[in-house]
């Protein structure tokens, strides 16, 4: 076995965040929150150090619906401030990232006479909402047109529909991006380093303690400002300053299954604008496969590796059934994901599905900045409106924030003449496709070489199976079995960039079968 030929990512950035310095701003949690936060900050040219407890993007920032949208469901329940700002985030981040980001149109079939001009109705709202960043005007489409779009929709009392246009995007790979687009602007990120405890000095959160994964070793850094940014764990950080609080969240569970492309062989996605609980339901064109979701069931705890219940699989596939013929199967699933929502906590009888996704920053009696709640589409609102009050908080000097003009790494306009799977990178897709192995399939029902392999680890801060399995490639969301059988030749080959041995390739393997097992279904 040869060892790795140059400094990985993950080493030069842990020599920078043990560092003897006091940062502007310490970032605990990299997803979405947390690396909208951290990028904001570095684009101030404020000092920034992201820490992130297993990798980016792990948990509910690489399990949504991958839409970037302004949500039609929250124009129904009335909230139009928050689609208001979701939907002009949407416009920008398409600006922003147009690697990672593309209109879909998204097609409402009507079975009953008023469907249409009802759903019509709303949706032309939805459109004045975008103002000038609007992608295309929603329209009217006949019965003939609704099935040439989507073929697969049931035929019987079919009247027509309605036609309407939002954002689609990796979400997984939008984090990486955003970790790309940080280090490319002198901030600093570490994973598979969670926070142990934070450092207070007089009543003071002025830095955290935390541990190094791979050599587990704990390190003590110092920050002018605290931004706890983890999601659904947000609480936990927070009994870590005092282990009296109250919770702010109530977290409820989303699943998706994940089928192949001909159950929806059109250039649309479907909506179901109200399904038996009330929700919507998405089936979306990804990756050239389809993910149907989502579910909300309330959950008492949670967890790092959240999972289905199989009534949630049921309800997905008997809603899709009532929509789509050939219907899919559970025989026909090639992967069932679940993620958490960080909802913060209404008033008591409140069901999930109601509460807001608006964005909520707190600042506790020591100084710590919570910042929860909110989705993908406005993260960068959300790292824009953290940064304001922790710059204020810890006196830092006032600049104005520049990431609504900011083009994200490797920013490039789509090229066409890539497969699908190389756009994401952007910029970066010829580096990868010099290095050796970009024409090796690392599985016949899987897009990825070889060469991404090497990519991830060499600039990405990929360490395990799992982050370049799940999260720098999508395998795991698109086809779990075969992902499980890619992961022997993908162990070898973090293997040899980061000089590993037998031992550690026979534990990740072995890790890595265990854990997507869990997105099988049996």
């Amino acid at each position: 076995m040869t060892t790795h030929r140059i400094t990985d990512p993950r080493t030069a950035a842990l020599h920078a965040a043990t560092a003897d310095q006091t940062w502007d701003l310490l970032v605990i949690g990299g997803g979405a929150s947390g690396l909208g936060t951290a990028v904001e900050a570095a684009t101030r040219g404020y000092s920034v150090l992201l820490l992130e407890s297993h990798d980016y993007a792990k948990g509910t920032s690489s399990r949504s619906t991958k839409l970037v949208h302004g949500g039609v469901r929250y124009l129904a329940q009335g909230n139009v401030s928050l689609v208001r700002e979701a939907l002009h985030e949407r416009g920008l981040l398409k600006q922003n990232a147009p690697h990672l980001v593309h209109d879909l149109g998204f097609l409402i079939a009507a079975y009953k006479w008023w469907a249409a001009p009802f759903y019509g109705i709303g949706l032309k709202m939805y459109d004045l909402l975008a103002g000038k960043l609007n992608l295309k005007a929603s329209r009217y489409v006949n019965r003939a047109q609704a099935l040439e779009r989507t073929p697969t929709l049931k035929k019987a009392a079919l009247k027509g529909g309605i036609l309407y246009f939002d954002g689609q995007f990796d979400d997984a790979r939008l984090a990486i991006t955003l970790l790309r687009t940080l280090e490319d602007h002198g901030g600093v990120a570490l994973n598979h380093a969670p926070v142990v405890g934070l450092i207070k000095d007089g009543g003071r959160v002025t830095g955290a303690r935390f541990r190094d994964l791979e050599t587990g070793q704990e390190h003590a850094v110092r920050a002018r400002a605290v931004v706890n940014a983890t999601g659904v764990f947000v609480d936990d950080v927070r009994r870590m300053e005092n282990p009296a609080v109250k919770p702010m969240l109530s977290p409820s569970q989303g699943v998706h299954v994940v089928v192949d492309r001909r159950f929806l062989p059109g250039d649309s996605a479907v909506m179901v604008p109200r399904t038996d609980d009330g929700r919507v339901l998405f089936a979306v064109p990804w990756h050239d496969h389809v993910v149907i979701g989502t579910t909300d069931t309330p959950l008492p705890e949670t967890n790092v590796e959240p999972r289905a219940l199989p009534e949630e699989v049921e309800f997905i596939l008997k809603t899709a059934a009532q929509y789509l013929d050939p219907a899919p199967t559970r025989a026909d699933v090639r992967s069932v994901y679940a993620g958490l929502r960080p909802l913060v906590k209404a008033a008591e009888g409140t069901d999930t599905k109601s509460l807001s996704r608006d964005h909520v920053i707190r600042i506790s009696d020591g100084g710590l900045i919570t910042l929860t709640g909110g989705k993908w589409t406005t993260y960068r609102r959300m790292g824009e409106d953290t940064v304001n009050r922790a710059a204020a908080q810890a006196g830092l000097p006032q600049r104005l924030s520049l990431t609504a003009g900011l083009k994200l790494h490797g920013a490039a306009a789509p090229d066409t003449h890539l497969a699908d799977h190389w756009q994401v990178y952007g910029t970066d897709a010829a580096h990868i496709r010099a290095l050796p192995g970009a024409d090796t399939p690392l599985h016949p029902e899987l897009p990825y070489t070889e060469a991404e392999v090497r990519w991830a680890a060499r600039a990405e801060q990929a360490r395990t199976a799992e982050d370049v399995l799940s999260r720098r490639l999508r395998a795991l969301l698109l086809n779990a079995r075969a992902s499980i059988e890619a992961a022997p030749r993908v162990v070898a080959i973090l293997a040899e960039e980061l000089g590993r041995d037998a031992a550690w390739e026979a534990a990740q393997v072995q890790t890595y079968t265990e854990l997507a097992g869990g997105y099988v279904l049996n």
